[in-house]
C-alpha cells in the first residue's frame, strides 16, 4: 500500500510543480529535503517572488511514528496508541494579482498498525479555492472539474464532499465561509484499497485542470493599491483558518514535522485593521454578500 501511494504522491509533487513553474513563466521551486528526527521526512518545495506566483509551496511529506498524533486519532479514539506511518502531498499557491484566486490542494494516506491487530488504513484529500475579487464562470469551472472527478465513483459523491467541504473550511469565529469551496474528504477506508486509491489519485489529477484555466483567465486582469490592500485584508482569514482550524497544520505540529514546511501556507503579506467592512456595492462588499454563501455552482 504504502509504496504505490509513495510513487503516485512524487510524481503528483513534480507534475504539479512542472506546470506551475511554466504557467508562471519566471519562478522556479526551490527544493528543500528534510529528515524528521522521529522518523520520516519529506520535499519542500517553495517558490517565490514569479511573475505570477507571489509565494507557493508543494510539500511531500513521508512520516511515522509509534504514537499516532491526538489531532489524527481525535475522531477515532479507538485507534490512539497505535504507530502509524502519513503520507501526503499538499500544496498552497499565493498569487500576487489579487483578481487571481489562493489555490488549496491536499491529498494524503495513513495507515495505523497495533502488533496483533489489522492494519487500519485510511485516505484524505481535496482541494477549495479562496478568490478575492471572483468571478463566477470561475466558480463554476472549479467545481464542475470536482463534480467530474467525482462522476466515475458515484453519483453521490461530489454533493457530499463538496458539503463536507464548505463545512470544514468554515470560520466559525467569524461565521463565514474561507473561499467558494470545492471537495474535503476524510476516513476513506469504505470497500476495497483499489477503489479508494484510485478516487484519491482523481482527486490530485484534477487540480491542474480546475485552477490553471482561472489562471489563464484572471492574470493580466488590472490591478491598484485598493485591489492589493483588499487582497492582504482577505488573506488574513486565510492565515485565521489554517493556525486555528486546519487538521494538516495541527498533525504537522504534533506529529513534530517540520515547521517551515508546516507554515508554507501562510501568505508572504497580510493585514488586519479593526471592524473594517467594506462599503455596501463595492466590488469588496459584493465577495461576501454574494460569493461566501456556500452556494450550490452548479445548480446555477
Amino acid at each position: 500500500m504504502t509504496l504505490a501511494v509513495k510513487a503516485y504522491l512524487l510524481d503528483l509533487q513534480d507534475r504539479i510543480c512542472q506546470a506551475l513553474e511554466a504557467e508562471d513563466g519566471r519562478a522556479r521551486f526551490h527544493e528543500d529535503s528534510w529528515e524528521r528526527p522521529d522518523g520520516g521526512g519529506g520535499r519542500t518545495r517553495v517558490v517565490e517572488g514569479g511573475a505570477l506566483i507571489e509565494k507557493g509551496g508543494v510539500n511531500f511529506s513521508h512520516v511515522h511514528g509509534v504514537n499516532l498524533p491526538p489531532s489524527a486519532s481525535a475522531h477515532r479514539p479507538e485507534l490512539a496508541g497505535r504507530s502509524f506511518e502519513a503520507l501526503g502531498v499538499s500544496l498552497v499557491i499565493h498569487p500576487e494579482n489579487p483578481h487571481v484566486p489562493t489555490s488549496h490542494a491536499n491529498v494524503r494516506f495513513f495507515i495505523a498498525e497495533k502488533e496483533g491487530e489489522a492494519p487500519v488504513w485510511w485516505f484524505g484529500g481535496g482541494f477549495d479555492l479562496t478568490p478575492y475579487y471572483a468571478v463566477e464562470e470561475d466558480c463554476v469551472h472549479w467545481h464542475r472539474v470536482a463534480s467530474q472527478a467525482c462522476g466515475p465513483f458515484g453519483m453521490e459523491i461530489y454533493p457530499r464532499y463538496k458539503e463536507w467541504c464548505d463545512r470544514y473550511f468554515h470560520l466559525k469565529h467569524r461565521n463565514e465561509p474561507r473561499g467558494v469551496g470545492g471537495l474535503f474528504f476524510d476516513d476513506l477506508n469504505q470497500g476495497d484499497f483499489g477503489t479508494c486509491f484510485a478516487f484519491m489519485r482523481s482527486v490530485g489529477d484534477a487540480y491542474l485542470p480546475a485552477y490553471l484555466p482561472i489562471v489563464q483567465k484572471r492574470r493580466d486582469t488590472p490591478f491598484g493599491a485598493r485591489e492589493r490592500e483588499f487582497q492582504a485584508y482577505r488573506r488574513g482569514r486565510y492565515v485565521e483558518f489554517n493556525l486555528v482550524y486546519d487538521r494538516g497544520t495541527t498533525f504537522g505540529l504534533q506529529s513534530g514535522g517540520r515547521t517551515e514546511s508546516i507554515l508554507m501556507s501562510l501568505p508572504p503579506e497580510v493585514r488586519w485593521g479593526y471592524d473594517w467592512k467594506p462599503e455596501p456595492g463595492t466590488p469588496e462588499a459584493r465577495l461576501t454578500e454574494y460569493f461566501l454563501t456556500d452556494r450550490d455552482w452548479l445548480a446555477e
